[in-house]
């Protein structure tokens, strides 16, 4: 889904050095998302993960002691082995969608799109994201927030690529 606007729309693309399908496993299995999931510096306790369309992938991101922050995934599609669709968005212990504290004006909701394509060994990951039924406010946030959002996932997608060697690595 993309936006009436697409100055609205968060879009980045990455390749890894690996198959199209172990990309893919990587990015849906619970084992392997709690090792590089989230922003550098955090470490992941998954609550809940059902990697099923309808299913969701609730978590807690750890930056140190007493500082934690929820988020939650709800899968609208799972196509192995090149597209993944989920909302996202901050949630509480419980995985109620909230308004995070910092930032509440955020989108409750973001729409993800990924898909991935293969070349050459390589898998390229273009992702995809718009806020769902956002405010005028929370629109001009996301846009906002495009520099910060391209350093996020610059940096968990770095932390990914490097789970991603070990992994390929142990399977050669």
């Amino acid at each position: 889904m993309t936006s009436p606007d697409p100055s609205i729309d968060f879009v980045l693309t990455r390749v890894f050095d690996a198959p199209r399908d172990l990309v893919f496993k990587t990015m849906i299995e619970t084992a392997h998302l709690q090792k590089w999931w989230g922003p550098q510096g955090c470490t992941i306790e998954v609550i809940r993960h059902e990697p099923l369309a309808g299913g969701v992938f609730h978590y807690c991101m750890r930056f140190g002691p007493g500082v934690e922050m929820y988020g939650k995934f709800e899968y609208r599609e799972i196509a192995p082995p090149g597209r993944l669709v989920f909302i996202n968005g901050f949630a509480d212990a419980e995985g109620k969608r909230i308004h995070y504290e910092l930032s509440p004006t955020w989108p409750l909701e973001v729409l993800n799109t990924v898909v991935l394509s293969e070349a050459g060994g390589k898998t390229s990951l273009h992702l995809h994201s718009t806020p769902l039924d956002a405010s005028a406010v929370e629109i001009e946030t996301f846009k906002a927030g495009h520099g910060s959002m391209q350093q996020g996932f610059g940096g968990m997608y770095d932390e990914y690529e490097k789970y991603l060697a070990t992994v390929k690595n142990a399977q050669a």
